[in-house]
């Protein structure tokens, strides 16, 4: 548990820009509709709709799911059985643009005897690739797929990071 940190400008640019009233569709009947103007606890609440909608479509295993976001810091709670699955719900929110940092509140349940090793994780700068990256933490660019298998189904294909990006590299067993 604790405080990570992202890159707030890199990422899934999954939210609409709530700071701004969405300009009316010009229809023939109507001349002019009112823009609608959220505060800031409503826009808050629906990324945080946004946000439990994300890990929810990734299949990500998170009892009792909380989700909470103030301004760029999100909060996550819930329970879960796998110490992978926490870091990939964090990951997968700290990818979104807009989120500076997430406040990790997640149990891990593990009905394991021994707990699962923490991940370390990589922020990709610009000419990272899977296998720089592999290459540098296991010295041996080839296990590149232990880091791509680590970050799915957050990533689709290990051609496709991006600088500020933040990955799991898991330990090797």
């Amino acid at each position: 548990m604790g405080l990570f940190s992202f890159v707030k400008e890199a990422g899934e640019k999954l939210f609409k820009r709530g700071d701004e009233p969405a300009a009316p569709e010009a229809t023939p009947e109507i001349k002019y509709e009112a823009p609608v103007i959220l505060s800031q606890e409503e826009i808050d609440s629906n990324k945080a709709d946004e946000l439990i909608s994300l890990i929810k479509s990734l299949g990500l295993s998170i009892d009792n799911l909380y989700v909470a976001v103030e301004g760029d810091l999100v909060t996550l709670a819930g329970d879960t059985d796998s110490q992978a699955e926490k870091e990939k719900a964090i990951l997968a929110v700290g990818n979104v643009s807009g989120i500076a940092q997430v406040d990790d509140q997640i149990n891990v349940n593990s009905p394991e005897p021994e707990p699962q090793p923490e991940a370390q994780y990589h922020t990709v700068v610009s000419g990272d690739t899977l296998g720089k990256i592999a290459k540098h933490y296991y010295g041996d660019a080839m296990k590149y797929p232990m880091i791509f298998e680590a970050n799915q189904p957050m990533l689709k294909d290990p051609n496709l990071i991006y600088a500020g990006q933040v990955l799991r590299i898991p330990a090797i067993g």
